[in-house]
């Protein structure tokens, strides 16, 4: 018995992410109230988050929200939010791939979804970009299975397979699959793409700022002037997509893209904006394999158009990652295999809204 408010949590592994899931019941519905709880909770403002359970890294500090769904042809939504590290901020404007593999086993096991044989579907509605992704999750005896011999590059071990459909990607923030209207633009000198599939990104050649994209996350997190060039590209970027001042925004995500080196098809360095992936997104991998099958990008240029169906191997600081690109009722989807890992449940202990600045 204390002063600390216990809110009902689920501790899991998506992907090459991790962060606690909530139903959207036990959280506060106002959004200012929301996020100072969950400030609360990851300790944010703190390079270690010391004072919470997040990681102390952009991949260890994401919350998922997951509730009944509010729009036809879905089972559940998800509302996904990054919770940055060393500041205060809540930012819910993109979607994450890698925590969007755990939303259908929590969703199972939180009874918001039956099972439906030794395979269930769910579909899930992505209430970030009002984006539909189909989530076939393992539950053979009748409840979700999350052993079994499936490997992704970035997690070590093997898990039972999560196939992934990301239904009609593009304008997830904008509307538009390139919201400035071109597949090039020219920005401070350089050529990039900006694009917006599942994720607002920059995609830049690496070659053209004076680096061979091929440096591990730990080298190019130390190149403080590469670092703040990249930052200067995004927000200009950001400006061009229509997504105002994204200085205290995750989006759009700059990408360092490169000839392939290992087998894959094309190599890149995918940032959260700030520090490099060690792996890569599964958001970020579905934008990228678009751009790859989009006429006069820097990515088809780079390594010559891909048209569908096709499965493409990304390279990443961690290994690869394949998307696989096909059409379905005349739209091209993106296809990913992810893993996920349910880590511990029970309640994680917030200050009240009291004690955070908030009207209760």
């Amino acid at each position: 018995m204390n002063d600390l408010t216990a809110i009902p949590c689920v501790l899991m592994r998506g992907g090459t992410s991790k962060g606690p899931f909530f139903l959207a019941s036990d959280l506060p519905a106002a959004a200012d109230q929301r996020d100072q709880i969950l400030l609360s909770i990851m300790g944010s403002g703190h390079p270690l988050q010391i004072d919470g359970i997040g990681g102390g890294n952009p991949v260890t500090s994401k919350v998922a929200i997951v509730g009944p769904a509010t729009v036809p042809g879905a089972d559940v939504d998800y509302l996904f939010a990054q919770v940055r590290v060393d500041q205060q901020i809540v930012d819910t404007s993109p979607n994450c791939g890698n925590m969007l593999a755990a939303v259908g086993p929590f969703a199972i096991e939180a009874g918001l979804v039956p099972v439906r044989g030794d395979t269930t579907l769910v579909r899930i509605h992505n209430v970030n970009t009002g984006k539909l992704i189909e989530a076939e999750v393992p539950t053979p005896n009748g409840g979700v299975s999350y052993l079994g011999e499936a490997a992704i590059d970035g997690v070590p071990g093997r898990a039972a397979p999560i196939a992934l459909t990301f239904m009609d990607a593009a304008g997830a923030r904008t509307g538009q699959l390139f919201p400035t209207g071109k597949p090039i633009d020219l920005i401070d000198g350089v050529a990039v793409t900006c694009i917006d599939c599942a994720m607002p990104m920059i995609l830049i050649e690496a070659v053209s700022i004076g680096t061979t994209g091929l440096e591990s996350a730990a080298e190019l997190n130390a190149d403080k002037e590469l670092l703040e060039r990249l930052e200067k590209l995004r927000i200009a970027a950001g400006e061009r997509m229509g997504l105002g001042d994204v200085r205290n925004q995750v989006t759009p995500k700059p990408v360092l893209i490169s000839h392939p080196k290992t087998g894959g098809d094309i190599s890149v360095r995918y940032f959260m904006p700030h520090q490099c992936h060690p792996s890569l997104a599964t958001t970020g991998a579905v934008g990228i394999a678009t751009a790859c099958i989009s006429q006069d990008t820097v990515a088809s240029l780079l390594i010559g158009r891909q048209a569908p169906p096709v499965v493409l191997s990304i390279e990443h600081p961690s290994g690869h990652l394949d998307v696989k690109l096909y059409e379905r009722d005349s739209k091209v989807v993106a296809g990913i295999l992810r893993t996920a890992r349910r880590l511990f449940e029970g309640h994680v202990l917030a200050k009240p809204v009291t004690q955070l600045g908030c009207a209760a």
